[in-house]
Protein backbone atom coordinates (compact mmCIF):
# COMPACT_ATOMS: atom_id res chain seq x y z
CA UNK A 1 0.00 0.00 0.00
CA UNK A 2 1.47 3.66 -1.05
CA UNK A 3 1.76 5.61 2.25
CA UNK A 4 -1.21 8.17 2.29
CA UNK A 5 -0.76 11.88 2.91
CA UNK A 6 -3.34 11.43 6.05
CA UNK A 7 -4.78 8.64 7.64
CA UNK A 8 -8.05 8.91 8.96
CA UNK A 9 -8.95 6.51 11.89
CA UNK A 10 -12.30 6.00 13.72
CA UNK A 11 -15.46 3.78 13.57
CA UNK A 12 -18.44 4.62 11.69
CA UNK A 13 -21.75 4.96 13.33
CA UNK A 14 -24.92 3.88 12.03
CA UNK A 15 -27.27 6.62 13.34
CA UNK A 16 -31.30 5.47 12.70
CA UNK A 17 -32.68 7.04 10.56
CA UNK A 18 -36.84 5.89 9.02
CA UNK A 19 -35.54 7.93 5.84
CA UNK A 20 -33.43 5.08 4.66
CA UNK A 21 -34.45 1.15 3.86
CA UNK A 22 -31.84 -0.11 5.86
CA UNK A 23 -33.53 1.75 8.87
CA UNK A 24 -29.73 3.96 9.08
CA UNK A 25 -27.20 5.63 7.85
CA UNK A 26 -23.65 5.70 8.37
CA UNK A 27 -22.10 8.56 10.09
CA UNK A 28 -18.71 9.29 12.25
CA UNK A 29 -15.96 11.03 11.89
CA UNK A 30 -14.06 8.56 9.96
CA UNK A 31 -16.49 8.63 7.23
CA UNK A 32 -17.08 11.95 6.94
CA UNK A 33 -13.74 13.38 7.46
CA UNK A 34 -12.06 10.19 5.01
CA UNK A 35 -15.04 11.69 2.29
CA UNK A 36 -14.15 15.58 2.35
CA UNK A 37 -10.07 14.87 2.63
CA UNK A 38 -10.51 12.37 -0.20
CA UNK A 39 -12.26 14.96 -2.18
CA UNK A 40 -10.22 17.84 -1.66
CA UNK A 41 -7.29 15.66 -3.50
CA UNK A 42 -5.45 14.60 -0.56
CA UNK A 43 -4.27 11.25 -0.79
CA UNK A 44 -6.19 9.32 2.13
CA UNK A 45 -6.23 6.13 4.22
CA UNK A 46 -9.03 5.14 5.88
CA UNK A 47 -8.47 2.80 9.21
CA UNK A 48 -12.15 1.75 9.74
CA UNK A 49 -13.96 0.49 11.91
CA UNK A 50 -17.32 -1.13 10.76
CA UNK A 51 -19.61 -4.13 12.63
CA UNK A 52 -20.94 -6.70 10.41
CA UNK A 53 -23.67 -4.54 9.08
CA UNK A 54 -22.01 -1.79 7.89
CA UNK A 55 -19.38 -3.40 6.04
CA UNK A 56 -21.17 -3.27 2.73
CA UNK A 57 -23.33 0.09 3.19
CA UNK A 58 -22.99 2.05 0.12
CA UNK A 59 -21.55 5.01 1.67
CA UNK A 60 -18.18 3.29 1.16
CA UNK A 61 -17.94 3.07 -2.01
CA UNK A 62 -18.53 6.87 -2.11
CA UNK A 63 -15.59 7.17 0.01
CA UNK A 64 -13.47 4.69 -2.55
CA UNK A 65 -14.79 6.72 -5.39
CA UNK A 66 -13.68 9.74 -4.25
CA UNK A 67 -10.10 8.13 -4.10
CA UNK A 68 -8.95 7.07 -0.39
CA UNK A 69 -7.85 3.81 0.52
CA UNK A 70 -9.87 2.29 3.20
CA UNK A 71 -8.90 -0.68 5.80
CA UNK A 72 -11.65 -2.55 7.27
CA UNK A 73 -11.49 -3.30 10.65
CA UNK A 74 -14.36 -5.74 11.81
CA UNK A 75 -15.86 -4.67 14.74
CA UNK A 76 -18.66 -7.34 17.00
CA UNK A 77 -19.83 -4.22 18.40
CA UNK A 78 -19.86 -1.22 16.36
CA UNK A 79 -21.48 2.41 17.65
CA UNK A 80 -25.41 2.88 16.88
CA UNK A 81 -26.70 6.06 17.96
CA UNK A 82 -29.91 7.82 17.30
CA UNK A 83 -29.56 11.47 17.15
CA UNK A 84 -32.20 14.44 17.93
CA UNK A 85 -31.62 17.97 16.98
CA UNK A 86 -32.40 20.42 19.43
CA UNK A 87 -32.31 24.12 19.38
CA UNK A 88 -30.10 23.77 22.44
CA UNK A 89 -27.86 20.66 20.37
CA UNK A 90 -28.25 17.15 19.60
CA UNK A 91 -29.59 14.73 21.77
CA UNK A 92 -28.07 11.09 21.12
CA UNK A 93 -28.93 7.54 22.62
CA UNK A 94 -26.48 5.57 22.69
CA UNK A 95 -28.15 2.27 21.18
CA UNK A 96 -24.47 0.16 21.17
CA UNK A 97 -20.82 0.88 22.56
CA UNK A 98 -17.97 -0.17 19.85
CA UNK A 99 -15.19 -2.03 20.35
CA UNK A 100 -11.70 -0.61 20.38
CA UNK A 101 -9.68 -0.56 17.03
CA UNK A 102 -6.25 -1.81 17.78
CA UNK A 103 -3.05 -0.13 16.82
CA UNK A 104 -1.89 -3.64 14.71
CA UNK A 105 -4.90 -2.93 12.19
CA UNK A 106 -2.90 -0.48 10.74
CA UNK A 107 -0.96 -1.12 7.33
CA UNK A 108 2.76 -0.57 7.83
CA UNK A 109 3.30 0.91 5.05
CA UNK A 110 0.86 4.34 6.29
CA UNK A 111 3.36 4.89 9.91
CA UNK A 112 4.93 7.33 7.63
CA UNK A 113 2.09 9.11 7.10
CA UNK A 114 2.97 13.01 7.03
CA UNK A 115 -0.64 14.05 8.54
CA UNK A 116 -3.40 12.34 10.62
CA UNK A 117 -7.14 12.68 11.73
CA UNK A 118 -7.67 10.76 14.69
CA UNK A 119 -11.66 10.87 14.76
CA UNK A 120 -12.79 8.59 17.56
CA UNK A 121 -17.32 8.63 18.24
CA UNK A 122 -17.00 6.73 21.10
CA UNK A 123 -14.03 6.36 22.82
CA UNK A 124 -12.89 3.52 20.54
CA UNK A 125 -9.47 4.63 19.81
CA UNK A 126 -6.71 3.33 22.51
CA UNK A 127 -4.62 5.95 23.80
CA UNK A 128 -1.84 3.91 21.69
CA UNK A 129 -2.97 5.48 19.10
CA UNK A 130 -1.41 8.77 20.18
CA UNK A 131 2.09 7.36 20.05
CA UNK A 132 1.90 6.09 16.42
CA UNK A 133 2.32 9.46 14.39
CA UNK A 134 5.89 10.77 13.75
CA UNK A 135 7.39 13.62 15.80
CA UNK A 136 6.79 15.70 12.91
CA UNK A 137 3.38 14.67 11.52
CA UNK A 138 0.61 17.22 11.87
CA UNK A 139 -2.18 15.32 14.12
CA UNK A 140 -5.94 16.16 14.23
CA UNK A 141 -8.08 15.16 16.58
CA UNK A 142 -11.53 14.89 17.00
CA UNK A 143 -11.91 15.41 20.84
CA UNK A 144 -15.59 15.12 21.74
CA UNK A 145 -15.64 11.30 20.41
CA UNK A 146 -13.80 10.60 23.78
CA UNK A 147 -15.98 13.19 25.83
CA UNK A 148 -19.26 10.73 25.80
CA UNK A 149 -20.56 8.70 28.64
CA UNK A 150 -22.17 5.93 26.90
CA UNK A 151 -24.82 2.81 27.90
CA UNK A 152 -26.88 0.95 25.37
CA UNK A 153 -30.67 2.02 25.73
CA UNK A 154 -29.74 5.69 27.60
CA UNK A 155 -29.78 9.33 26.57
CA UNK A 156 -25.84 9.81 25.75
CA UNK A 157 -24.25 12.45 28.64
CA UNK A 158 -21.51 14.64 28.05
CA UNK A 159 -17.95 13.68 30.11
CA UNK A 160 -15.65 16.15 32.27
CA UNK A 161 -13.01 17.54 29.88
CA UNK A 162 -9.50 16.96 31.22
CA UNK A 163 -6.28 15.85 29.90
CA UNK A 164 -5.43 13.05 27.62
CA UNK A 165 -2.77 11.30 25.15
CA UNK A 166 -4.28 13.25 22.66
CA UNK A 167 -4.70 16.05 23.64
CA UNK A 168 -0.77 16.17 24.49
CA UNK A 169 -0.25 14.98 20.92
CA UNK A 170 -2.46 16.98 18.57
CA UNK A 171 -1.61 19.91 16.53
CA UNK A 172 -5.17 20.68 15.80
CA UNK A 173 -8.01 19.57 18.23
CA UNK A 174 -11.76 20.10 17.32
CA UNK A 175 -14.83 20.17 19.84
CA UNK A 176 -18.03 21.71 19.69
CA UNK A 177 -19.17 24.32 22.12
CA UNK A 178 -21.98 22.03 23.53
CA UNK A 179 -19.60 19.56 24.61
CA UNK A 180 -17.83 22.40 26.59
CA UNK A 181 -18.94 23.53 29.97
CA UNK A 182 -19.70 27.06 29.81
CA UNK A 183 -17.58 27.77 33.70
CA UNK A 184 -14.20 26.06 31.74
CA UNK A 185 -11.61 28.35 31.92
CA UNK A 186 -9.64 28.12 28.11
CA UNK A 187 -6.32 28.58 30.02
CA UNK A 188 -6.99 25.33 31.65
CA UNK A 189 -7.38 23.58 27.78
CA UNK A 190 -4.30 25.17 27.06
CA UNK A 191 -2.58 23.22 29.91
CA UNK A 192 -3.53 20.37 28.52
CA UNK A 193 -2.29 21.07 25.04
CA UNK A 194 0.78 20.24 23.50
CA UNK A 195 3.73 22.98 23.33
CA UNK A 196 2.14 24.38 19.57
CA UNK A 197 -1.53 23.54 19.50
CA UNK A 198 -4.63 25.11 17.66
CA UNK A 199 -8.17 25.18 18.90
CA UNK A 200 -10.93 24.44 16.69
CA UNK A 201 -14.29 25.54 18.69
CA UNK A 202 -17.19 24.83 16.12
CA UNK A 203 -20.39 26.42 16.82
CA UNK A 204 -23.03 25.32 14.23
CA UNK A 205 -24.97 27.94 12.33
CA UNK A 206 -22.91 30.45 14.91
CA UNK A 207 -19.48 29.55 12.89
CA UNK A 208 -16.89 28.93 15.38
CA UNK A 209 -13.09 30.25 16.64
CA UNK A 210 -10.05 28.99 15.93
CA UNK A 211 -7.68 29.57 19.47
CA UNK A 212 -3.98 29.75 19.26
CA UNK A 213 -1.86 28.27 22.20
CA UNK A 214 1.94 28.22 22.39
CA UNK A 215 3.58 27.13 25.74
CA UNK A 216 -0.17 26.47 27.13
CA UNK A 217 -1.01 30.50 26.70
CA UNK A 218 -3.52 31.58 24.84
CA UNK A 219 -1.86 33.68 21.70
CA UNK A 220 -4.94 34.41 19.34
CA UNK A 221 -8.48 34.39 18.67
CA UNK A 222 -9.44 33.99 15.24
CA UNK A 223 -13.67 33.85 14.62
CA UNK A 224 -15.17 32.63 11.60
CA UNK A 225 -18.84 33.19 10.47
CA UNK A 226 -20.64 30.30 8.57
CA UNK A 227 -21.84 30.45 5.93
CA UNK A 228 -25.34 31.17 5.01
CA UNK A 229 -28.04 29.04 3.60
CA UNK A 230 -31.40 28.86 3.52
CA UNK A 231 -32.21 25.94 5.34
CA UNK A 232 -30.41 23.40 7.59
CA UNK A 233 -30.62 19.94 6.48
CA UNK A 234 -29.11 17.72 8.46
CA UNK A 235 -26.03 19.28 10.54
CA UNK A 236 -24.39 15.18 11.30
CA UNK A 237 -21.47 15.48 9.76
CA UNK A 238 -20.41 18.96 10.11
CA UNK A 239 -17.47 19.88 13.05
CA UNK A 240 -15.72 16.53 11.59
CA UNK A 241 -15.55 18.38 7.81
CA UNK A 242 -14.46 21.42 9.36
CA UNK A 243 -11.73 19.32 10.97
CA UNK A 244 -11.27 17.71 7.79
CA UNK A 245 -10.96 20.88 6.11
CA UNK A 246 -8.41 22.82 8.26
CA UNK A 247 -6.22 19.40 8.43
CA UNK A 248 -6.27 19.69 4.39
CA UNK A 249 -5.21 23.39 4.68
CA UNK A 250 -2.07 22.69 7.11
CA UNK A 251 -1.21 19.76 5.15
Amino acid sequence: MQTPEVVVVGAATRDLNDADPRGWLLGGGVTFGALALARMGIRTGVVMGLDEEARDAAELDLIREAGAEIVIVPLERGPVFLNVETPTGREQTCESMSDPIPVAALPRAWRGAAAWMLAPVASEIPDEWAAVPGDDSCVAFGWQGILRVLEPGQRVSRLEPGPSPFLARADIVAVSRHDIPGDLDLRSIGSWLAPQADLLLTAGLLGGLLIGFRGGDLVRVQAYPSIASRAEVDPAGAGDTMLAGVTAARI
